[in-house]
Order: C-alpha cells, then sequence, then structure tokens
C-alpha cells in the first residue's frame, strides 16, 4: 500500500485553511435511518420496466481527465494553479505512472474554498514531487470504448463523489451512500492495514470526520481515531434481501500475501456479510462469473461489477509497476455481454469511477456536508431505455444511484445520501420503444478477460 508522509501535506493544508472552508450550501449531516422507511417513487423510474441494474465500478478518474474534449461536455482544456498561472491540459496515455494522493486533506488543498486552483500542490508520487501533471486529460483513442458508450447513450458531467475522499468510501457509498457511522461522524480515507475490512490485522484502526457544528464546510479531521474497519450499520443489501431482490457483488480474489483478502471488496467491511452466509453466496469470485451468469441466465436483479487491478484505470501503482490499456474494453465486454444476452431489454448499466484519483476537475462540488460532496467522476448510462447521445448536466452523486435502484425495485430508502440525491432516472425514456443494442468495439474481447491471468493485486490501496 503506498503510505503518505503526510506532515507537509496537513501544513499546506493548515496554511490555506482560511481559504478552504468551503461555502454553505444545501442539506447538512445525514442521520441514519431504519432500511425501507422512506416512500418510493416509482414515477420516473424504471419500475416494472428495468428488471436488472449493473453497477460497473472503475478507478480514480476525474471527469475531465476522461471526457475534457467532449462535444456538448462541462468539460476544460486549462486549469489554474496556485501562482496564478493558466496551464493547459496536456494529452496523455491511459497508462500513466503517477501515483496521485486522494485523500480528504489532498481534496481540500485541491478544492482551496471552490477556486480549484492548488492541485499543483499537492504531492505526486515517485519521488514526492509537486507538479502541473496532474493537469491532463487521457487521449481519446486510449479510451474510444467509453466515448462510444456516451455516444450512442448517456453520459453525466455533473456526477460527483458522495463523500471528498479516495477508494475505501467511495466503495462503500456505492453500496450504502455514505460511510457516515452516526449522525456528524463519518469514516474518511483508508483503514490503517489492508485488507480494508472485517479480514484486517487486530490493531487496524480507521480515519473520522466528524461535524462540530452540523454545517457544511464544518468537521474535524481525527486521524486514525476511527473504529476496527468491520460495520454493522445498513447497506443496500438489507433493503434488497428485505425484499427478497436477488443481487450479487462480482469481485476478483486478492492472493497477495502482502495485502490479502478482499482489500477492495467493499463488502468485507460489512460484517453481517463478511461473517454470514452470503459471503459465500452473493459475494461472487472471480469477477469473471458475471459472464458465466449472464451465459446460464442465472443474472441476479442487482449486480455490482469490480475489476482486476490491472483493468480497473488506476494509474500504474508504485510499487506493483502495472500500466494497463484493458479497462475500456473490460467495461465494454460486460455490455456487450448485456447487449448481446436476452437481459438487454430489461437492463440498465451504470459505469462509474469511485473517486476522482487526485487528477485535475475544473468544477468546484457543492458543499452539501461536512464529507462533501468531492469532484466530479465520469458517469455513464447504457441502456435499451437510455437517451441517445444526451449529455446530463444533472447534479448526481453516489447516492443517486442507489436511488434509481430503490426505486426500480420499490425498495424504500437507507436514509443516507439517496434520500437528497437526483435519481439518474431522468437519463432514461421509459415511454420508448427499447432501442437495438450495437456492439461496442473494443481493443480486447470478452474472451481476453476469461483467459486472463489474474493480477492477484487490489483494485485499488488509495
Amino acid at each position: 500500500m503506498t503510505r503518505w508522509n503526510s506532515t507537509a501535506l496537513v501544513a499546506l493544508f493548515l496554511g490555506c485553511l482560511a481559504g478552504c472552508s468551503g461555502s454553505a450550501g444545501a442539506g447538512g449531516a445525514l442521520a441514519g435511518a431504519l432500511p425501507g422507511t422512506a416512500t418510493t417513487d416509482s414515477s420516473s423510474s424504471g419500475y416494472g420496466v428495468i428488471k436488472h441494474v449493473i453497477v460497473v465500478i472503475q478507478e480514480n478518474r476525474s471527469f475531465d481527465n476522461f471526457f475534457a474534449t467532449y462535444p456538448g461536455a462541462d468539460g476544460a482544456l486549462s486549469g489554474e494553479t496556485s501562482d496564478g498561472s493558466t496551464v493547459p491540459l496536456a494529452p496523455i496515455a491511459l497508462k500513466s505512472r503517477l501515483v496521485l494522493d486522494n485523500s480528504f486533506l489532498a481534496f481540500q488543498v485541491d478544492y482551496d474554498g471552490g477556486k480549484m486552483d492548488q492541485f499543483n500542490l499537492v504531492t505526486v508520487n515517485p519521488h514526492e514531487r509537486r507538479c502541473t501533471c496532474v493537469y491532463a486529460y487521457v487521449r481519446r483513442g486510449d479510451i474510444e470504448p467509453y466515448w462510444t458508450m456516451a455516444r450512442q447513450y448517456v453520459l453525466g458531467d455533473h456526477m460527483f463523489t458522495t463523500e471528498a475522499s479516495g477508494s475505501f468510501t467511495g466503495h462503500q457509498d456505492l453500496i450504502r451512500g455514505s460511510a457516515e457511522l452516526s449522525s456528524g461522524i463519518s469514516l474518511i480515507d483508508f483503514p490503517t492495514s489492508e485488507p480494508w475490512g472485517c479480514d484486517a490485522p487486530t490493531g487496524t484502526v480507521t480515519t473520522l470526520l466528524t461535524s462540530t457544528t452540523l454545517l457544511p464546510g464544518s468537521w474535524k479531521y481525527q486521524a486514525n481515531k476511527g473504529p476496527f474497519p468491520c460495520l454493522s450499520y445498513a447497506t443496500l443489501r438489507d433493503l434488497l434481501d428485505a425484499k427478497g431482490v436477488t443481487w450479487k457483488y462480482y469481485t476478483p480474489a486478492v492472493h497477495d500475501p502482502d495485502n490479502g483478502g478482499q482489500v477492495w471488496d467493499a463488502f468485507d467491511a460489512i460484517s453481517a456479510v463478511r461473517n454470514g452466509p452470503e459471503w459465500n453466496t452473493n459475494v461472487s469470485s472471480p469477477n469473471t462469473n458475471f459472464f458465466s451468469d449472464v451465459s446460464a441466465n442465472a443474472l441476479p436483479a442487482v449486480s455490482w461489477v469490480v475489476p482486476d487491478g490491472q483493468n480497473s484505470d488506476h494509474p500504474a501503482q508504485q510499487f506493483w509497476h502495472v500500466s494497463s490499456d484493458t479497462g475500456p474494453s473490460w467495461v465494454a465486454s460486460i455490455v456487450n455481454a448485456i447487449g448481446r444476452s436476452p437481459y438487454w431489454n430489461s437492463t440498465a448499466i451504470v459505469v462509474v469511477w469511485d473517486d476522482w484519483g487526485g487528477w485535475y476537475d475544473h468544477v468546484p462540488p457543492p458543499q452539501l456536508d461536512y464529507k462533501g460532496l468531492g469532484f466530479r467522476v465520469p458517469l455513464l448510462v447504457i441502456s435499451p431505455y437510455a437517451k441517445a447521445g444526451y449529455v446530463s448536466h444533472t447534479q448526481y452523486e453516489s447516492g443517486s444511484i442507489l436511488r434509481f435502484i430503490e426505486d426500480t425495485f420499490g425498495l424504500g430508502r437507507l436514509g443516507t445520501s439517496d434520500t437528497r440525491a437526483n435519481s439518474i432516472a431522468d437519463a432514461f425514456d421509459f415511454g420508448a420503444s427499447p432501442r437495438k443494442f450495437k456492439t461496442i468495439p473494443a481493443k480486447y474481447s470478452k474472451s481476453f478477460f476469461l483467459h486472463q491471468k489474474p493480477s492477484n493485486i487490489p483494485v485499488d490501496t488509495q
């Protein structure tokens, strides 16, 4: 796992604190609620039409880093730096070898009270340097399958992460809508040891973010003061089980002895799943079991699909030296498998990146509470009912995906960010006839991934 020497970052953050406090926004800290206590709004959802929702999770890219030049989208080709200068975003390869900081404190420095002008002050590895190298966008040719999906279906250009941090909370948000433990107290950043969950070594702790006044921009950062990462809060799994709606979390196994366990498996941190029978039934490994279930007509109603580390779009990890261009093809293989199957006419596929990964983005995220929103990430919605070639400017967050699932299956509400978030339902036209599927061209086929040797590394450790 990449370990950041945070002393300089903390000092830098404290030095700009007056300008990094954020602006007041609508909403506030979200108190936990009993599962299913809110009513379901099915008037504009896929209720009765969509029978399967698939959430495909990729890693560590900002919206501008992938879609800065996409026509009609809110992109940028330059950015502001801490000295007041403007720098052009440099075109780069998907196989970038930078290791970028995406901690909560790094967010605060980047964000700079909404000015979005200090991305060049956060440390970049290797060599613990600071540079404008994070002001960059990936060349279209390297991610052409994503552009094809956007042209044929829906691209969301105002999808923000619910919490302003990295992959641990990002993955929790995609099964729960928040990493809040109780009103005004939330997990943030990363557990001190891998794996991130109930399988962590004894003594592993988490970092807390505490709201001091329950107002946006008011918080107390408490590094390594949180509980062991084996949690009892409710997730979407509780709502699905209560209604008898089937689900699976498709995840590759990790056998690296230095990391061990399901490092990035969000349900490893959920005690009721990790220590219950669903660990062997609903958590499905390897992740290519997804293709087997599609072929066997055994696809559950709700699926999460997590990539192997080498297929995740994550910039090359400093110590693992994995640099790959396979991520867009991996996602295309999932979409094509559904598109060529009987499931196509009843399925919605949501492709989302878990956090911004340290890359520049020019849109200041609204600060709705003490922990977010975080920076923009790409969002793709693929379905026979998705609007054709549509760029949605609606403000979304992680809870928007959960809200759509809740409404589609009549689950009620978890009572986290799903209660305030706009559903992604406006990306669809459920009154239209389902469109015929067109194959997404890709460099690597499904067969490549079925025969690919697992990397046995975590999809992310930051």
